[in-house]
């Protein structure tokens, strides 16, 4: 008697431990298949200075979940919360925003972080500062970033620093994008722009796994060299994006994945490009989710 119910209980446990392995199997299967994509609207700014709903509610039947804002609102720059009545009415949300040190000054940034809160935004990047790849200027940066970061907790939202090429040139034997990420707190998010990344001929991969947990955006695109052969369209050359994808979800704790696109091949307008890089990304993502 004492055997069998040894031998049931073991079977037991074997079954749990199975169910165990199997749900967190189905969980990382369906956190790939379910990381929202955003698009960085810088991407089609001339669509959106032509016709801001429209280009709105294409970008919306595109498939996209999220805007990313760069300093365009529209009709509605002064009424964030209609702003978020629109997208909310199109089945999107603002996912994250680019914004100037000029909009975070000591006179300015309680009405920049109230906007973008009222606009349903959490984390704000700084999108390009020259002193992100100077000597002279980095630790006055690193130290400015600190403080906006820190008042932006207050109101439950971040204030991180996005990178270009020039973070990733060389300085005290490392890069000016680790000085940035080694100065600042780990609670300050660093966007990671994989077409920069690549362009200044680095990793992606071990910059987000150098620092872990602070990629929770990055900017998917390719970025070209002068006849280098490469399409500027996602998913058209030979990027590890599934590769790159999983290490933002492992080690990254990536929220968004954000669309950018800066070139638009074959005659393409942005929109179409946009259009085609987000068709590719979706063939990517559910491939990662089978």
């Amino acid at each position: 008697m004492f055997k069998i119910k040894s031998s049931f209980n073991y079977v037991i446990s074997i079954l749990f431990i199975f169910c165990v392995l199997n749900s967190l199997s189905i969980y990382a299967k369906t956190s790939k298949q379910l990381l929202p994509v955003s698009v960085q609207l810088w991407s089609v700014k001339d669509a959106l200075k032509a016709d801001f709903d429209g280009t709105l509610s294409s970008i919306a039947d595109m498939g996209f979940q999220g805007v990313e804002f760069a300093g365009d609102f529209g009709p509605y720059k002064n009424n964030p919360s209609a702003l978020k009545d629109k997208l909310a009415k199109l089945n999107l949300v603002a996912s994250s925003a680019h914004i100037g040190f000029d909009s975070l000054t000591d006179d300015t940034l309680a009405d920049t972080l109230l906007f973008y809160k009222t606009l349903g935004v959490s984390i704000l990047f700084v999108p390009w500062d020259e002193r992100a790849w100077q000597p002279q200027g980095i630790t006055s940066l690193t130290e400015q970033l600190v403080q906006v970061n820190e008042i932006a907790q207050r109101y439950a939202m971040h204030i991180g620093f996005h990178n270009h090429n020039k973070e990733f040139n060389q300085f005290q034997n490392a890069t000016y994008w680790d000085a940035i990420a080694s100065n600042t707190p780990n609670t300050l998010p660093l966007q990671l722009d994989i077409g920069w990344v690549h362009y200044a001929g680095k990793d992606p991969e071990y910059f987000i796994k150098k620092y872990p947990g602070r990629t929770l955006a990055t900017h998917l695109k390719v970025r070209t060299h002068p006849n280098d052969g490469l399409s500027p369209i996602l998913g058209e050359n030979d990027y590890p994006w599934q590769k790159i994808i999983e290490t933002l979800i492992v080690d990254g704790a990536t929220q968004w994945l954000v669309v950018e696109q800066e070139e638009y091949p074959n005659g393409l307008t942005p929109m179409q490009s946009v259009a085609k890089s987000k068709v590719n990304l979706d063939k990517i993502l559910a491939k990662m989710g089978e």
